[in-house]
């Protein structure tokens, strides 16, 4: 069998840009939005109407904003969900996550001013978390993946 002896040559080509492709990637635990505060009263929901059985006991829950609403496909959809940054320095709890579950949508009607572009609004519990009682801002950036 006869073997071409650039073949060695390729391959080692192709090494030489892989490598550094392959160090331009980095870890992505999740997409990336925006949380706010989900502020009682929580009935009756989008979800599961006033059924009191679709709260988690944990208390970690979410409406969902209109990005992940998904036609209400999203009910019932559980998310692990980090808090990345917010405006305020040390608003995070740092290497905290935390697993959600959507029982409730707030889209474009919702009354809050900022609402649309919100990813979802977690449970003062779920909110209070992973992010510090410090902060003053309405809205903190997460991390969250299914």
């Amino acid at each position: 069998m006869y073997r071409s002896q650039s073949q060695p040559c390729l391959q080692g080509l192709s090494l030489i840009f892989l490598i550094p492709l392959f160090f331009n990637f980095h870890t992505s635990y999740g997409d990336v939005g925006t949380a706010a505060l989900y502020s009682p009263p929580y009935l009756p929901t989008a979800c599961y109407g006033s059924n009191t059985s679709q709260f988690p006991s944990s208390k970690f829950f979410a409406a969902a904003g209109h990005g992940i609403w998904d036609e209400g496909a999203a009910c019932g959809r559980q998310y692990f969900v980090r808090c990345i940054s917010d405006l305020t320095l040390d608003a995070c709890i740092q290497n905290h996550s935390i697993q959600i579950t959507i029982v409730d949508h707030m889209g474009q009607e919702a009354s809050v001013p900022s609402a649309y572009n919100t990813t979802m609004f977690l449970s003062a519990t779920a909110f209070g978390t992973i992010a510090n009682s410090s902060t003053t801002s309405p809205h903190i950036n997460i991390e969250f993946r299914q």
